[in-house]
C-alpha cells in the first residue's frame, strides 16, 4: 500500500490561547480528514531564516471527541520552531505537516488508564485520556506537574471532563512552586491501590526518567519522547563491509559502500545528499522511508506502526542494514 507523500499542506482554522506560553493550532489539512489514533503527532516543517526546521508536535485532539484535528505548542525558550509559529502564524496560514504517527497510543485493555504529564506533556495525555473517555469504561487518573499555575495547559478542558465523567475521570494537580519538585513517594502515591493500571508518561526527560523509575508496577508503562532520547553517536571511522546502500532521494539517486553499524541516515550523508531527520532517537518519524531492496533492523522505533513496519518503512536515524544490499527510497 503506497503511503501518501510526507509532507502537505493544512490550513489554520482557528488558533485557541491554552496558557500564556501555549497555543493551540486547529488544522484543516487540503486533502481533507486525516485518519489518526489518539496519542499520535504530526512533524511540521517551517522555513526559518532561509533554513527548513523539522518539529514533532502532539495531537490534542481525539478523533472519538473532536471533529477538528488540534496541536498544541508551548513557547520555548530560544526554541526557532515554537518561537515562529506563536509569533508569525495566523488565523488562514498554511503550514506543512506530515501525516499523524506514533506508537503512544491506547492499547485494548480494561486497567485504569494513569496519566503522566510534565508542562506540555499534558497534549498527548489529554488525546489519550478523551478517546479512553469517549469508547471505553476505563477509569481515567491524570497527574500533572506544572511550574506555577500560569504554566497550567487545558485547565478549562479537563475541568469539563471531570464534569461529564466524575466517576471516572480524577485531576491531581502539582505546581513546582507551592510544592516544591515532584518526587517518588508522591508518584507512588498518586498510583496508590492502581499499580496494574497503564502509565503514559510525556514531559521533560528528568521528569519522564523519575515517574518511569518510581512507577511501582505490574502495569505496563508507555513513554513519548522528542529529541530526548540517546545522544546522536560521534562521527567515527567504521570498517567496510561487503555490499552497497542505494539511496533515492528527491529525484537524486546515490549508492555508497557498506560500513559496519552504520545507520541508512549516516550513509545517505555520506553519500552527499541531505535527508529529512529531526530527533535522531526514533521518535519522531521524520527520517522514515521505504525499502525496496534488503532488510534493516531498528535499534529503536518509538514512531511507526506494525503495519507501517511491514509494508517495508524504516526510521532511517535507526535503522542498520542486515543484508549485504539495501534500497531505500525517502517518498
Amino acid at each position: 500500500m503506497a503511503r501518501p507523500p510526507l509532507f502537505r499542506r493544512a490550513r489554520v482554522t482557528r488558533i485557541v490561547k491554552e496558557s500564556a506560553d501555549a497555543r493551540t493550532f486547529v488544522l484543516a489539512p487540503e486533502d481533507g480528514p486525516l485518519p489518526y489514533r489518539a496519542g499520535q503527532f504530526c512533524t511540521f516543517r517551517v522555513r526559518v531564516h532561509d533554513t527548513d526546521l523539522l518539529r514533532s508536535y502532539s495531537m490534542s485532539s481525539a478523533p472519538e471527541t473532536d471533529d477538528e484535528l488540534m496541536t498544541t505548542v508551548k513557547r520555548v525558550p530560544g526554541g526557532a520552531v515554537s518561537n515562529w509559529l506563536h509569533d508569525n502564524v495566523s488565523e488562514g496560514d498554511e503550514l506543512e505537516m506530515t501525516v499523524p504517527t506514533g506508537r503512544f497510543c491506547l492499547r485494548p485493555a480494561e486497567v485504569p488508564l494513569l496519566g503522566f504529564s510534565g508542562g506540555s506533556g499534558i497534549t498527548p495525555v489529554l488525546s489519550l485520556a478523551k478517546s479512553a473517555l469517549a469508547a471505553t469504561d476505563r477509569r481515567v487518573r491524570l497527574l500533572c506537574a506544572d511550574r506555577d499555575r500560569s504554566s497550567v495547559i487545558f485547565d478549562a478542558v479537563l475541568a469539563e471532563l471531570v464534569e461529564r465523567y466524575p466517576d471516572r475521570l480524577t485531576v491531581t494537580r502539582h505546581l513546582d512552586d507551592e510544592r516544591g519538585f515532584l518526587d517518588a513517594d508522591a508518584i507512588r502515591a498518586f498510583v496508590g491501590a492502581d499499580t496494574d493500571g497503564d502509565a503514559y508518561v510525556c514531559g521533560p526527560e528528568p521528569f519522564m526518567a523519575l515517574v518511569e523509575s518510581s512507577v511501582p508496577g505490574p502495569g505496563q508503562v508507555f513513554g513519548e519522547r522528542f529529541g530526548g532520547g540517546p545522544p546522536r553517536r560521534a562521527a567515527a571511522p567504521a570498517a567496510p563491509v561487503a555490499g552497497t546502500v542505494t539511496i533515492h532521494l528527491g529525484g537524486r539517486t546515490a549508492t555508497v559502500p557498506r560500513r559496519e553499524d552504520e545507520t541508512l541516515l549516516e550513509s545517505a550523508r555520506r553519500a552527499g545528499l541531505y535527508p529529512p531527520f529531526n530527533c535522531e532517537a526514533g521518535n519522531c518519524a521524520t527520517c522514515m522511508a521505504r525499502l525496496t531492496e534488503g532488510r534493516a533492523v531498528m535499534r529503536v522505533n518509538d514512531a511507526l506502526t506494525d503495519e507501517e513496519v511491514e509494508e517495508g518503512y524504516v526510521l532511517t536515524c535507526q535503522g542498520v542494514p542486515e543484508t549485504p544490499s539495501v534500497t531505500v527510497v525517502y517518498e
